[in-house]
């Protein structure tokens, strides 16, 4: 799996995150045939209350590394012939300033307690693997060298060794999809939420899913929309798909493009330019490079038509 960046994306649930959640509920939606609305718009929230949930498990691995860090430092004490660095060892990475404060955290604590049972109880020993990972790295041997105690250095080491070693580790990869098939997508999100927290001296989550009203409302407007003017939106994609048939574009393509049509067709406070610019940055993602060349041609020929013809009224 090629690693991630997950310090170059925004925070959680910005309006693309949300994007995302609501394109994965259609893709459901049409793939199962479902007919009951009102249900599946319930089994969507369900599935934007599964990110907080995800940020409740890493923070959970955080802290369940450093209570294996401080097992192996105590264990290694007792071995029959100790080193001195056994029963002296450098404790930085458990006295680090970050993880202390996030360990004093006791609502935080509170919350993540039962996310900590997808990291123990499994066959992979997933937590002495990374421990172990994370000694053996230079970056852990660096922070134990580094003069400069201060926090910052601190909190850099900590995002750091997230983002190299712990968040690109195949088997978290592999535990968290079997906890719910859409971890994966989110958590870059989820990550760069935490990061930002360590950023800003705040490891506290956000307990709410939607940070504003106005978020969860757009996620449910554009769910519902493309739900109710389907057929008219394949109507679009066939005029614009140059002799394309419908069976030939892929099934997420077209809920990718119904979602921009209904983006931009009904809701006039969102800039078109801003809906277009989020809908091609999506597509590099979750279309191949020859159906994004596709898709953006499509949606910029039904933009620049319906401009033309008065129908999109909105810069």
């Amino acid at each position: 799996m090629q690693r991630t960046e997950f310090l170059k994306i925004n925070r959680m649930l910005t309006r693309r995150h949300i994007r995302i959640k609501v394109m994965q509920s259609l893709y459901s939606f049409f793939s199962s045939g479902e007919s009951d609305v009102i249900s599946s718009r319930q089994v969507m929230l369900k599935n934007f209350d599964s990110v907080v949930d995800l940020k409740y498990s890493i923070l959970s691995l955080i802290v369940e590394i450093i209570n294996y860090a401080v097992f192996y430092y105590e264990d290694s004490k007792k071995k029959y012939l100790p080193t001195d660095e056994d029963l002296n060892p450098n404790t930085r990475l458990i006295d680090n300033q970050t993880i202390r404060q996030l360990l004093a955290n006791f609502k935080l604590n509170q919350k993540i307690e039962n996310s900590s049972k997808i990291w123990l109880n499994n066959d992979h020993d997933i937590v002495r693997k990374i421990f172990s990972n994370i000694v053996k790295s230079d970056l852990y041997k660096n922070y134990l060298n580094d003069k400069d105690l201060s926090k910052c250095i601190d909190k850099k080491f900590i995002t750091d060794i997230m983002n190299e070693i712990v968040l690109n580790d195949k088997l978290v990869h592999h535990i968290l999809e079997e906890q719910n098939i859409h971890w994966i997508d989110d958590l870059p999100f989820v990550a760069s939420d935490i990061f930002g927290e360590i950023k800003d001296d705040s490891v506290i989550p956000s307990f709410k899913t939607f940070r504003h009203s106005s978020d969860k409302k757009f996620a449910l407007d554009i769910f519902s929309n493309v739900i109710k003017h389907n057929n008219e939106y394949e109507k679009i994609i066939i005029e614009f798909a140059n002799n394309w048939e419908l069976d030939r574009i892929a099934k997420m393509d077209q809920i990718f493009l119904k979602m921009a049509f209904a983006e931009i067709l009904t809701i006039s406070e969102l800039p078109l330019k801003v809906s277009l610019n989020e809908y091609i940055e999506i597509s590099k993602y979750y279309s191949t490079s020859k159906s994004r060349l596709f898709v953006n041609g499509l949606l910029d020929n039904f933009v620049k038509t319906y401009t033309r013809n008065g129908i999109i009224v909105k810069n």
